[in-house]
């Protein structure tokens, strides 16, 4: 599955950050118990179990040309860019498979 071209139309989002305002950073468990389709796609990439089960969801979504432009949204956020290649069923399923790696 293969992304149309997204760059004329997404606003980058600012990231989440694991770290605290204090500067300790969160467990890695913590993170993964918060791994959902609203967490920003680069953090879900930078777990290798959350970007396992995105990638078998979404084939290709980490090499799409415009990557680098929507990395920061979250996948609820990119899908009404994503020309109907994120449902709500696929939303769903990632949903799922996020929470049971938790």
């Amino acid at each position: 599955m293969k992304f149309a071209s997204l760059a004329a139309l997404l606003i980058v989002a600012g990231a989440a950050s694991p770290v605290l305002a204090d500067g300790h950073t969160v467990a890695s468990a913590e993170v993964a118990a918060a791994l959902t389709i609203n967490t920003p796609i680069e953090t879900l990439m930078a777990d290798d179990r959350a970007k396992a089960v995105v990638i078998s969801h979404l084939p290709g979504l980490n090499e799409h040309p415009a990557y680098s432009q929507f990395k920061t949204m979250s996948l609820l956020e990119l899908k009404p860019w994503s020309q109907g290649l994120i449902t709500d069923e696929v939303l769903e399923k990632i949903e799922t498979d996020l929470a049971a790696i938790g």
